[in-house]
């Protein structure tokens, strides 16, 4: 008779490293608490601990990814660092860096998001009518939707699995909880409910179908290699013929997936629609940190699992960053709303970013990281100052209402101005120190025609936003025009965080320059 007590286990126990997936596990750990405070705690008492549970929780992962990074950069260069959770998850310079970066986006989109007066952006109940005296009652209570703190903390806690996944499958998980979040984010408007709930449709729709294009390339790749773990992969490429049908298409497949998150072109269609349906603060959040993990996740497959295949991916990517970078060029010339071209300044960027990633060397991931973390902080600064702009109907995103502006409140008019100047990459801000870099790299590897198209760019995008300084500062204003809200402290701080990260980059990046140099390796 056999002891069933003594008897080995057929599957050993697996091994988690709880340490560095902690940046992880505390962003959901806040977020199921924040579920539990939503369905406990009083609502005159939610919004307070909604806010003080997010930004406890982001900031509490952030110096555990700080911690971590002091010991990755002791160990990396000589001792080879082991993925974690069985290997599904890699935790090095790249992950860490781009951690970070998420995890301070987050706490500012959350201090964005307390703006009490930002109860115009979120109604409180699907039940309050506007203008009833339930819902001033709401407004002047500051009782908005809280639901939005626990779904954006799962939303970040997605984006901290997307470019750390060493395996298509925990990548495509982390895609969709990153993702489903956002499609329910994107139609809490209420002043413009319905342009907002069409907004939260495409997205859906979208999204669903990218998501299938993804899973679809993950089947195709394991066919060919016969597993989903990017490190196998490679191995398959490198050891066999890298023009394989199964690999070109799944690499494909792959591709669009991942270029959708990016909104790269011909996969940006939702971006214009998203980001002006949108609540403003939610459009700050999505535009910031979700390019971020998506361009994270496409150095990881590309660079790490289809390295070895890289003269037949390359071409590709060539294309597709020079389409992105004039057609979002191009087109936002013809804009006539702030947060539209916003947009399309997000895609032309998206382009920019691109041309780091075609150099595929540590130079290019160097440069591709401090892009991520220098656009992002000042596209929420950015879209932060048009949700200050208002008239009596919300938001006030028309660019002929935006005229005389600066004259009017020249204080909110020199910020957004300083920030159109980074996107523009004009010398003395982030956007200059970041084209610079992209572009060095992508010389030192030999693309210089694509850098040609890059300044090109660059030069067509200058004209879009040079014509708003124009508009806010040279033109008459607007009898009866729109006005500037008195910001909240933490809306003011959102701001004043994001426009002295955008000066700082510009003036002195070299600190930030070197952590990004040391945190470019990546590991399989």
């Amino acid at each position: 008779m056999i002891s069933l007590a003594a008897a080995e286990p057929l599957i050993p126990a697996p091994k988690i490293e709880y340490y560095e997936l902690s940046p992880i596990l505390i962003v959901f750990a806040a977020g199921v608490l924040a579920v539990v405070v939503e369905a406990f705690v009083p609502r005159a008492y939610r919004r307070i601990l909604q806010i003080g549970l997010s930004l406890t929780g982001l900031i509490a992962a952030f110096v555990v990814v700080c911690t971590l990074t002091d010991e990755a950069q002791e160990n990396a260069r000589a001792v080879p660092q082991s993925v974690s959770a069985e290997g599904s998850l890699a935790v090095d310079g790249m992950t860490l860096f781009l951690q970070g970066t998420i995890l301070l986006l987050g706490v500012i989109a959350v201090l964005l998001l307390a703006e009490r007066r930002l109860g115009g952006e979120f109604a409180a109940s699907a039940a309050t009518v506007p203008g009833s005296a339930a819902e001033k009652e709401v407004t002047r209570r500051g009782w908005a939707q809280t639901e939005i703190y626990p779904l954006m903390m799962f939303s970040i806690g997605g984006m901290l699995i997307f470019p750390a996944a060493n395996d298509l499958l925990i990548m495509f998980v982390a895609l969709e909880v990153l993702s489903l979040p956002l499609y329910l984010l994107c139609g809490l408007a209420r002043r413009r409910r319905l342009l907002s709930q069409e907004a939260a449709l495409k997205y859906f729709l979208l999204g669903a179908f990218s998501s299938a294009f993804f899973l679809y390339g993950i089947a195709m790749l394991y066919g060919y290699a016969g597993s989903v773990r990017l490190s196998e992969i490679n191995a398959a490429v490198s050891g066999s013929e890298s023009n394989d049908a199964l690999l070109l298409i799944g690499m494909a497949l792959l591709a669009v997936g991942l270029l959708f998150k990016v909104g790269a072109v011909p996969f940006h269609a939702w971006t214009p629609d998203v980001y002006q349906g949108a609540p403003t603060p939610i459009t700050a959040f999505m535009a910031a940190a979700t390019k971020v993990a998506a361009f994270g996740a496409l150095l990881r497959v590309f660079y790490v699992g289809l390295g070895g295949a890289k003269w037949d991916w390359h071409p590709m990517f060539w294309g597709v960053a020079i389409a992105t970078m004039l057609f979002g060029s191009l087109v936002a010339l013809v804009q006539t709303d702030v947060k539209r071209m916003l947009a399309y300044s997000s895609i032309a960027h998206a382009g920019f970013i691109l041309v780091g990633l075609v150099a595929t060397n540590a130079e290019g991931l160097s440069a591709t990281m401090f892009y991520l973390l220098a656009y992002g902080f000042s596209t929420i600064a950015a879209f932060a100052i048009v949700s200050l702009v208002r008239d009596g109907t919300g938001e006030a995103t028309h660019l002929s209402q935006w005229a005389g502006l600066g004259r009017r409140s020249p204080v909110v008019g020199g910020l957004f101005a300083l920030l159109l100047l980074a996107f523009a990459g004009i010398p003395l801000t982030s956007g200059f120190t970041a084209k610079f870099a992209v572009f060095s790299a992508s010389v030192s590897a030999g693309a210089t025609p694509l850098v040609v198209v890059g300044v090109l760019s660059s030069a067509i995008a200058a004209f879009f936003y040079i014509r708003v300084i124009v508009l806010m500062f040279f033109s008459a204003p607007v009898t009866d025009g729109p006005r500037v809200v008195v910001p909240s402290t933490t809306t003011a701080l959102a701001v004043w965080i994001g426009v002295a990260v955008t000066v700082f980059l510009g003036v002195a990046p070299q600190p930030v320059l070197d952590l990004a140099d040391s945190a470019s390796f990546l590991i399989s």
